[in-house]
């Protein structure tokens, strides 16, 4: 992304491939060290794959038929009793009865094995989106190499593959979203969008902007697409276990606390105001408030006859914003924004563009500076990424004009 004036020129390809292996290098070789141990256990004595073990529990209900334990909390972490490497780990149930019906197949293998399963095809997941999306953006097409070492420099790629967890599929789902918007496939966007009910939180902003900007193709493929999805596992397990499902959901404010153990790890506007006012009550209703802003900020600039990737990326951005309940790992969705926008930064009619490329650049960092929170309470990716949504916005805004 070479600059064309002395305000942008800093960020030149050779110091962003410079930083991105290096970044990179840091990354990668701790958790090659961290992963380096014999058995389950890695070096800072945590069950290796963190999250995967709830989804390998999952699937092992599945496989024994035990619906009636997918939203029991102390059953589950009992399954493991006699494992003391794992016998001290409980995870809050709030997955979809479908979920454990996907992993069900890796309940098959050893642990392990079904972690090294699993992590080889979030790898191939997240390859082939950043692959299929960078062949969507022309200025970047001479600029492979680049690309290649900032997307494996990712924070939030790293942090999917150290937790184990799904979001690797949220971000194949927008991937396929957007590829289906791009050829006018609004049906088969909606399949892909509805697919997220697996993580609901990731298909709320998604929701109301297509509602409100009247794209009724794409909602009615989501609701089919969900309704699918729901179906199969009321099918599979009865009234019972969807009863049980809707229960947890319902008193999701009650295991609040044992859901985000790690507050600081959380990369949204209701993370941002809780970590900064020591007040809730306050801390909610500016959450609602902004969130408000940002969805409305997304919705106008998709009415816009502006770009898809700049309209697809304000969803993305408020999508995280908006999101009541995001981990680092879901971070990774935001992959397709960082493509899209490096793109448009090099058009010359860009507005902001050094602003714009300041902020791409500072999310990297930011997204990984999160347990600083814990001492200054305050989540600086958060207003990072509302500031890019900003530029997008004037920049989709400015292009409806010049239509």
């Amino acid at each position: 992304m070479e600059g064309a004036s002395p305000q942008t020129s800093w960020f030149n390809r050779k110091r962003l491939r410079a930083h991105g292996i290096l970044l990179a290098l840091c990354l990668w070789s701790v958790y090659a060290l961290d992963m380096s141990t014999h058995g389950q256990i890695d070096r800072n004595g945590l069950i290796k794959g963190a999250d995967f073990l709830h989804f390998y529990t999952l699937g092992t209900l599945a496989r024994h038929n035990r619906g009636d334990l997918l939203y029991d909390m102390r059953a589950q972490s009992a399954m493991w009793a006699f494992d003391p490497e794992v016998a001290n780990y409980s995870y809050v149930p709030l997955y979809g009865p479908q979920v454990s019906l996907f992993f069900e197949p890796l309940a098959h293998l050893h642990y392990l094995r079904a972690l090294a399963l699993w992590l080889s095809i979030n790898l191939l997941i997240y390859g082939f989106c950043c692959y299929a999306l960078w062949r969507t953006c022309p200025n970047l097409r001479g600029d492979f190499w680049t690309v290649a070492i900032l997307a494996v420099a990712f924070p939030g790629f790293f942090h999917l593959i150290a937790w184990g967890q799904t979001s690797g599929l949220a971000l194949g789902c927008f991937t396929l979203a957007y590829l289906a918007l791009r050829r006018k496939r609004r049906w088969l966007a909606g399949l892909a969008v509805g697919c997220l009910i697996f993580k609901p939180q990731l298909g709320l902003a998604a929701a109301v902007l297509f509602v409100a900007a009247a794209e009724w193709r794409v909602v009615i493929g989501a609701v089919a697409s969900a309704g699918v999805q729901l179906s199969l596992a009321w099918w599979h397990y009865g009234t019972a276990v969807m009863q049980n499902y809707a229960r947890a959901l319902w008193r999701v404010r009650d295991v609040l606390v044992l859901l985000e153990p790690r507050p600081y790890q959380m990369h949204s506007l209701r993370a941002f105001w809780s970590l900064l006012l020591p007040w809730p009550d306050a801390a909610f209703g500016l959450y609602l408030l902004t969130a408000a802003a940002a969805l409305a900020m997304a919705v106008q600039c998709w009415r816009h006859e502006a770009s898809l990737e700049l309209r697809f990326s304000a969803l993305l951005l408020a999508t995280v914003l908006v999101c009541p309940h995001l981990t680092v790992y879901d971070l990774v969705i935001l992959a397709p924004v960082f493509l899209f926008l490096a793109d448009c930064a090099m058009e010359p009619e860009i507005l902001e563009a050094a602003w714009l490329k300041t902020l791409l650049y500072a999310c990297y960092p930011l997204f990984l500076l999160g347990p600083i929170t814990r001492y200054t309470h305050l989540q600086l990716s958060v207003p990072a990424m509302a500031g890019v949504l900003g530029i997008v916005c004037l920049n989709a805004s400015q292009q409806s004009v010049e239509e």
